[in-house]
């Protein structure tokens, strides 16, 4: 926003010292031709009136002697003839047999005046001819021309035009300053803004907005404050009650898990089955205040690094992939699957910590042995696809419909289908490895596997294989 508030302010500013600065550049150029052509009309003036009185008393060589000297001190020649277009003085090597000043001695001979029209510029060079008639009202009795040189006069029309626009870019140098000085009054509290509302969105506690700018903005800040104040309270009371909760509910759990262990052995044979069923219904909810403990600190986590530099992470995914299959390979066995470990075709450096990716990968793989069924075969790998890294996970169990698929990362979302071993999860897993890959900016993607299966991919930005950030 500032660069284009900035660009509108300076084309204005262009625009403005344009319009003062032409007309002035040619209105200075316009009185430079002016002086020019005054100052040549009265010397013009002169020797026509020398011309005249030599006319009358036929004595010329008053009028060749001024001319001469006129050259040899300004060096610009001149032509004077009596009416018969006879030369009466020729100096600076001008000749009135030349076509462009016999031309001008005829208008001249016929009482008309010759003046350059068109205004002087700066890169003007050359010269510039002039005709007078000798003679007083409609008698003419001779003709000057004057061949003038514009050297000086664009010499001076550029000195002129450099006062011009040195003052010119002095007032736009000016009216930049304030234009920035002016967007940065109006944008920074804008910046601050955007800051705040990037952490409140990411669930993190804005810094309080410092009001700023115009009154506007400034009360604007005032209402942004009042409102993360409230929002941040409420979703710190939202995350305390789900930690709050989980963490309170463990004590009792562990105290109910204990009491009825403790009367399992004062039950009959006929109430095992009720036994199992409670044992199993407790093993189920720790799960579950587990899932959302892990849920919760993902989806913080996920805050935090939408508004702080989290690229300084990262981790062999690989290395990673390799420990999780040894320590998942006899799980995966015991369940009646078998897991298998795809090689990589190189080192694959990935953009987070080990520790989110091996959670992730223990979901992913965790998922795969309890839906994929006894007989399924699971691999477990890792590529790149250009900028990412990739790991993979794919089983040729049941798999999910189109429907089931928009679905799986939805919280407490389960299948209709049970897992083998007839118990279910918590619905949370899918949903806690797509927010700690959102935090790292990846992806979590389902689709399914050929012929049959699921496949879950798991994408994050990948790092340079020397660690460093990338």
């Amino acid at each position: 926003m500032r660069t284009r508030v900035q660009a509108a302010l300076l084309l204005f500013v262009a625009i403005t010292v344009a319009a003062f600065a032409v007309p002035l550049l040619l209105f200075t150029a316009s009185d430079r031709t002016q002086q020019l052509v005054l100052a040549r009309s009265a010397d013009l003036d002169r020797f026509a009136s020398l011309m005249d009185q030599a006319a009358s008393t036929g004595d010329t060589s008053a009028v060749a002697a001024e001319a001469r000297r006129y050259t040899q001190l300004y060096g610009e020649p001149l032509v004077v003839t009596d009416t018969r277009r006879n030369p009466v003085v020729q100096t600076g090597g001008m000749r009135a047999a030349d076509p462009d000043v016999a031309r001008l001695l005829d208008a001249a001979l016929r009482n008309q005046s010759a003046h350059p029209t068109g205004a002087l510029r700066a890169w003007s060079r050359g010269s510039r001819m002039f005709a007078e008639p000798a003679g007083t009202g409609t008698r003419v009795s001779g003709a000057v021309v004057l061949r003038a040189s514009v050297g000086t006069a664009a010499q001076d029309i550029t000195r002129r035009w450099a006062a011009v626009l040195a003052g010119a870019a002095l007032v736009a140098v000016a009216c930049t300053v304030l234009a920035r000085a002016a967007t940065g009054w109006v944008v920074s509290p804008l910046r601050r803004l955007d800051r705040a509302v990037g952490r409140l969105a990411a669930g993190l506690p804005p810094d309080q907005t410092r009001a700023g700018g115009p009154p506007e903005l400034r009360q604007l800040a005032i209402g942004f404050n009042r409102m993360a104040r409230t929002v941040t309270a409420a979703l710190e009371q939202q995350r305390r009650l789900v930690a709050d909760t989980s963490h309170q509910m463990r004590n009792p759990m562990a105290a109910l898990r204990l009491r009825v262990d403790a009367l399992h052995t004062h039950l009959p044979p006929s109430a095992n089955r009720t036994y199992t069923g409670v044992t199993t219904e407790l093993d189920r909810l720790e799960t579950l205040l587990d899932d959302m403990l892990a849920l919760a600190a993902a989806e913080h986590r996920a805050g935090e690094l939408t508004v702080t530099d989290g690229s300084d992470a990262h981790c062999d995914l690989t290395a990673v992939a390799a420990d999780r299959h040894r320590l998942w390979e006899p799980v995966a066995r015991r369940a009646g699957a078998r897991l298998t470990l795809r090689p990589a075709p190189a080192q694959v450096m990935a953009a987070c910590t080990d520790r989110e990716l091996a959670q992730i990968t223990d979901i992913l793989v965790d998922n795969a042995i309890k839906y994929a069924g006894p007989g399924a075969e699971i691999s477990l790998g890792c590529t790149t696809e250009g900028p990412l890294a990739v790991l993979l996970v794919t089983d040729d169990g049941p798999g999910l419909g189109t429907e089931e698929l928009a679905l799986a990362t939805t919280r407490f979302w389960r299948s209709g289908r049970q897992r083998h071993d007839g118990t279910a999860g918590t619905g949370l897993g899918l949903a806690i490895a797509e927010q700690l890959l959102a935090g790292r900016g990846g992806r979590l993607e389902l689709e399914p596997a050929r012929p049959r299966g699921l496949r879950a991919r798991a994408l994050v930005p990948r790092a340079p294989r020397d660690g460093s950030a990338p």
